[in-house]
């Protein structure tokens, strides 16, 4: 009767250790079924053609393409063109929407621009937008220097005279409304000038030759160079003679 028993219990052990190792055995098959092949790293579930199906709850599903082949893979973080969408099912890699983007924050929020372009409030311009200066450090547009409207031309002058002179310069100015984020951001120029033609060519009061006077200060001097080369001619001839 005790021989029976021992029997009895040493099948009923020798069962439970065979269920133990079948389930172990069950176990490691299922990791390995899957575990050697690279593309089903962090993968809840994954098919040998078509790589991760479902990741880890942390992890990005990406959806990868080669040629005419595409397979899943699970990531810590997207690659580039892409942001990480969370999702109560499952997590995301969607591409950036926005062009000329290598990495974005959201759909249509631009974080990093392709090389060669600027940055500015999400998007990506090959320069700045007006009221905006490049900064190339970081390939960014910030708020530049911000200048008002041209005021009228001024008095036409020159050498600080208004009158004396037929031609002279007169100028405009503008001011600074706003300063530029950096001191190494340059201003607009602020003042402009150009050629004028004087409204008063003689100043009042002044000395104005007249055209009369000059004639006759031309003709007396043609008259005594005459008679100048006229006494010369008469020497010469009394000594020749």
């Amino acid at each position: 009767m005790q021989f029976r028993l021992f029997s009895f219990a040493l099948i009923i052990l020798n069962c439970m250790d065979y269920g133990h190792c079948q389930a172990g055995r069950w176990r490691r098959s299922k990791r390995a079924s899957y575990g050697p092949n690279p593309i089903c790293k962090g993968c809840l579930s994954c098919s040998k053609d078509n790589g991760c199906i479902r990741c880890q709850h942390k992890l990005f599903f990406f959806l990868r393409r080669e040629g005419m082949r595409q397979y899943g893979e699970c990531l810590h973080s997207c690659p580039s063109g892409y942001y990480g969408l969370r999702t109560p099912d499952m997590n995301r890699c969607s591409r950036c929407r926005i062009e000329n983007c290598d990495s974005c924050f959201s759909r249509d929020f631009c974080t990093k621009c392709k090389t060669g372009f600027y940055s500015h409030r999400g998007r990506c311009f090959r320069g700045c937008p007006p009221g905006f200066a490049a900064l190339e450090e970081l390939m960014e547009c910030v708020e530049g220097c911000e200048v008002g409207q041209w005021s009228e031309w001024g008095t036409c002058s020159r050498n600080n005279k208004t009158c004396g002179f037929k031609w002279g310069l007169e100028t405009r100015t503008r001011q600074i409304v706003k300063k530029p984020a950096k001191d190494t951001i340059p201003c607009p120029t602020i003042a402009e000038s150009r050629r004028c033609k004087m409204a008063m060519r003689h100043c009042p009061g002044g000395k104005r030759p007249t055209k009369t006077k000059d004639k006759k200060k031309k003709k007396k001097n043609l008259m005594e160079r005459a008679q100048k080369q006229h006494s010369i001619f008469l020497a010469t001839d009394k000594t020749s003679q």
